[in-house]
């Protein structure tokens, strides 16, 4: 049994007094995406928050790559690649720009810096755009560059916090479909954060994020099976997601 790469337990969170994650806890393996599903307001942009070391939790335990986040986060944050909701890019700056300061951040040798960029944009289509101002991009291609930035330092855990807000069909299947590739042919553990439904049926595992709790985790096909045709707690989550915006 491999070792998970990243490891959450009992995870508590609150706002002025009014909580927000409630006993939250996951692990996340090597070469398996995990979709974090829930309706807005389900606690999916605090647990990233968390995961991410932007707040500490009032309670609860988080480790990545065995490094506690609490004791050694810049160990534990280099293991960390994350895309988050809201685009992080300077649009005054080119796709070049951009990238090459985040490998600073990472003290990443400008030479190996270049060479992992070229290849993780010839990836993803956006070579031809090195030097093109990210505000000319298209907002598929921006989500692309600032998965290319997530990666260069060679991450072994990808986070995706609604990455696909605001995107097209098209482009949200585009993005989805090369995190799952990446995800297989480089054994990151991945997990997708997300409240559209059709997102989750290509993850490994699916978490059901609802009022701070985890109320499912299994696979997807599990999930969905379980909630066909009948009134259990998850059909009304489900209910719930279908009312929502799909951008």
């Amino acid at each position: 049994m491999t070792t998970p790469l990243l490891v959450a337990q009992g995870l508590h969170k609150a706002y002025a007094g009014k909580p927000a994650l409630k006993g939250v806890s996951l692990q996340l393996e090597a070469g398996t995406l995990t979709a974090l599903l829930g309706p807005n307001g389900a606690g999916k942009s605090t647990l990233l928050q968390l995961l991410t070391g932007l707040f500490n939790p009032d309670q609860g335990s988080i480790t990545v790559n065995g490094h506690a986040m609490h004791s050694h986060p810049a160990r534990a944050l280099a293991g960390l690649g994350v895309v988050f909701q809201q685009s992080a890019l300077d649009l005054d700056l080119t796709v070049q720009a951009n990238l090459l300061y985040h490998c600073d951040l990472h003290g990443m040798p400008r030479t190996a810096a270049r060479q992992q960029m070229v290849q993780l944009l010839e990836v993803m289509g956006l070579t031809e755009h090195l030097t093109t101002d990210a505000r000319k991009l298209s907002g598929g291609n921006r989500r692309k560059v600032e998965l290319v930035r997530a990666l260069l330092h060679k991450p072994s855990v990808l986070l995706m916090d609604e990455a696909t807000v605001g995107l097209d069909p098209t482009s949200r299947h585009q993005l989805l479909a090369t995190v799952c590739s990446l995800c297989r042919s480089q054994g990151m553990a991945v997990l997708w954060a997300t409240h559209l439904i059709e997102e989750t049926r290509e993850a490994d595992k699916l978490l059901l994020l609802h009022q701070g709790q985890v109320r499912f985790d299994g696979t997807p096909a599990s999930f969905l099976s379980q909630t066909a045709g009948n009134t259990t707690y998850e059909a009304e989550v489900l209910r719930q997601l279908a009312t929502q915006p799909t951008a």
